[in-house]
């Protein structure tokens, strides 16, 4: 049998004990011959996978969106930032998606420019304009727009409260920057949503359709079924006195809740409570139910990691009951 072996004292050394390669720290080029050379890092089959990061927490931010609709709160950016709990050294609201409330007063303008192949944004609140890739959109309550990469301006003409994803986290984590050729705007008014949704009440489903969902793409990724290529975006529904069941998939998911009385969420066996327009957590992988015990429809606005994992063939979706 052949035995793995780490030196006590000198390189030459004779005392020698067998090590479990899995103890073995991060090894180290010799005699490197140059730079290049003296960057090699070396692991093993022992030690390279045992790597355990912090999991994603699922959370409800409520105090967050209380803030964005508090009348007096300034314009500006309210992050739901879990950052620390997930070890990231960037602002992340999941691993690859960071989600903000953006509040701005009336007859004032926020500008910005993430660093995102692109940004989902949703009119909670308010009207106004938004300037962006050489086109002006003016919106209202209700509407969703697809914002592309670089400078953004929001005017608003009442104060205005918008909801903004985007997957900034996704190109920090290799250092990647957003496309060249950035995507184009979209526009969806809220006008044009009721009309896909009558659309979608009037038609019957099946025992594999999950839920009564509007899907959101564009013309650019219309063959993928998407909003940007590696996140999705839906407008879920739920009638009165119904759930949607229980299922899991391997994207993470961040909710608005959009209207509901008595609704609430189950992740992972806790009961997550909807309040006015907060934003909630579900973790990757995590089974999880939504429940409306209310008197209307509910309708809660769900972005997910989705297009990443669609292309990876590694969305897993399963129902949990039947």
């Amino acid at each position: 049998m052949t035995e793995t072996f780490t030196e006590r004292a000198e390189p030459d050394h004779a005392d020698r004990v067998p090590v479990d390669m899995a103890d073995l720290p991060v090894q180290h080029p010799r005699d490197p011959a140059g730079p290049a050379q003296a960057r090699a890092r070396f692991f093993n089959s022992g030690n390279a996978f045992n790597i355990k990061l912090p999991p994603v927490p699922g959370r409800v931010f409520s105090d967050e969106a209380a803030r964005a609709l508090t009348p007096e709160t300034p314009t500006g950016l309210v992050a739901c930032d879990q950052s620390l709990a997930m070890a990231c050294p960037f602002p992340a609201t999941t691993p690859l998606m960071l989600a903000r409330y953006a509040t701005i007063a009336a007859g004032e303008t926020l500008a910005t420019d993430f660093p995102a192949t692109g940004t989902i944004a949703f009119v909670i609140a308010g009207t106004g304009t938004t300037r962006c890739g050489g086109e002006t959109l003016s919106w209202g309550p209700g509407d969703v727009m697809l914002l592309p990469s670089g400078p953004v301006e929001h005017a608003a003409g009442s104060r205005a409260v918008l909801w903004l994803v985007g997957n900034e986290p996704q190109l920090a984590h290799d250092a990647s920057r957003p496309p060249a050729e950035p995507v184009a705007p979209v526009h969806y008014p809220a006008a044009e949503i009721e009309r896909q949704l009558a659309l979608i009440f009037a038609a019957t489903s099946n025992a594999a359709t999950s839920g009564l969902a509007l899907i959101f793409s564009s013309d650019g990724l219309e063959a993928g079924r998407n909003i940007l290529p590696t996140l999705t975006l839906s407008l879920n529904t739920l009638p009165a006195g119904t759930h949607q069941r229980a299922h899991r998939h391997n994207s993470a998911a961040i909710t608005l809740a959009v209207t509901g009385e008595a609704c609430f969420s189950t992740v992972d066996g806790a009961r997550c409570d909807w309040t006015p327009w907060a934003t909630l957590v579900t973790p990757p992988g995590a089974p999880h139910s939504h429940h409306n015990h209310g008197g209307g429809r509910a309708r809660f606005l769900i972005v997910q990691d989705g297009g990443l994992h669609y292309h990876a063939r590694t969305m897993g979706f399963s129902f949990l009951e039947e």
